[in-house]
C-alpha cells in the first residue's frame, strides 16, 4: 500500500481511539504561521493559530525551536526580542512577551490550544534545524514526538522540516507520522525511497521541476507548495492539482477556490 494511504490509515485509527474525534477539512488552505494577517496578529501566536481553526483552514503551520533548557517554544526566527533562542532559558525569553500581549507559546501550550474546539484543521509541525549543534535539532524532534504522543495528538499533526536527518529521525520514531520535506533538492524518488510522504517546495522549485509534480502523483505522495501569496501562483497550483496551498492568506486562496469552481462548466 503506497505510504500516503498507509499513513492515513493509520491516522485514522489513532483518532478513533482519541478522545477528540476530527476530519479535517476538506480544502487546501495551510495557514503559515497561523492566520495571522488579516487582523494583524503575532505569527505563530495562539491568536493566529485560534484564527486558523475558526476559518477552519485544513492546517495550521507552526515552527517549533529548543531553549537552552530544552524547552520546546513556537517561534519562527532563531532570535526572540534580540537574543538567541538556544543560548537562553525559556524563562528569561518568556520576560519578553509578544505584541498583543501573549506570553511566548511552549509547544505544549500551543498544541492544547490547537485541539480545543478543532475538529477539522490539522496541526502543522516545522522543527527548525539547531543553528548550535545538528544533534540539538534532532533532540528537539525526540522532545517534540514524545509530547505529542504523550498528549495523544499523533492523529492531528504532520511534520515538516528543512533537515533532512530530522525528518529521517522522527520516521524512525512514529513510523506513521505524516512528513513533509521543505528544501526542494531532493526528487520524489529520493523522498519515497526514505519513506518522506511527501513534498512541501517553494513554488520556484516546482516552476524549475514541473516534472516532479506528476512524479509525487503517481507515488501517491502529498503536493504542497510554500509560501504563495499571489492570486496568480495560487491558481497556477491549482490548475496543477495540488493538495495543499501553505499561504500568509487563506482567505484570498478561498476566494481563488471559489472562482475556480464557478468557472467550472456544469456537468
Amino acid at each position: 500500500m503506497r505510504i500516503l494511504v498507509a499513513s492515513l490509515l493509520s491516522f485514522f485509527l489513532i483518532g478513533c481511539l482519541s478522545t477528540q474525534p476530527i476530519t479535517f477539512a476538506d480544502n487546501k488552505a495551510i495557514a503559515h504561521r497561523g492566520a495571522w494577517k488579516t487582523d494583524s496578529l503575532p505569527q505563530n501566536s495562539i491568536a493566529s493559530l485560534r484564527k486558523a481553526i475558526a476559518l477552519k483552514a485544513a492546517g495550521s503551520e507552526f515552527d517549533v525551536r529548543m531553549t537552552k533548557d530544552q524547552v520546546l517554544i513556537i517561534n519562527h526566527d532563531a532570535v526572540y526580542a534580540e537574543d538567541t533562542i538556544e543560548l537562553k532559558t525559556y524563562d528569561e525569553l518568556a520576560k519578553h512577551k509578544l505584541k498583543n500581549g501573549e506570553k511566548l507559546p511552549t509547544l505544549e501550550a500551543y498544541l492544547k490550544a490547537g485541539r480545543k474546539y478543532n475538529t477539522q484543521t490539522r496541526l502543522v509541525v516545522e522543527i527548525k534545524p539547531s543553528l548550535v549543534d545538528k544533534n540539538q535539532g534532532v533532540l528537539a524532534a525526540e522532545k517534540a514526538v514524545a509530547l505529542i504522543k504523550e498528549m495523544k495528538l499523533q492523529h492531528m499533526v504532520a511534520y515538516i522540516s528543512f533537515d533532512y536527518e530530522i525528518l529521517k529521525h522522527i520516521r524512525y520514531l512514529e513510523p506513521y507520522a505524516i512528513t513533509q520535506y521543505l528544501t526542494g533538492d531532493k526528487t520524489p524518488t529520493e523522498l519515497n525511497a526514505d519513506g518522506i510522504n511527501g513534498a512541501d517546495y517553494h513554488i520556484s522549485v516546482y516552476r524549475q521541476h514541473p516534472e516532479w509534480i506528476a512524479e509525487l502523483k503517481e507515488n501517491g505522495m502529498i503536493l504542497n507548495a510554500w509560501t504563495v501569496n499571489t492570486s496568480e501562483d495560487m491558481d497556477w497550483l491549482l490548475a496543477q492539482g495540488f493538495d495543499f496551498i501553505t499561504t500568509d492568506q487563506p482567505e484570498l486562496l478561498f476566494e481563488r477556490v471559489r472562482n475556480l469552481m464557478t468557472k467550472k462548466p456544469a456537468k
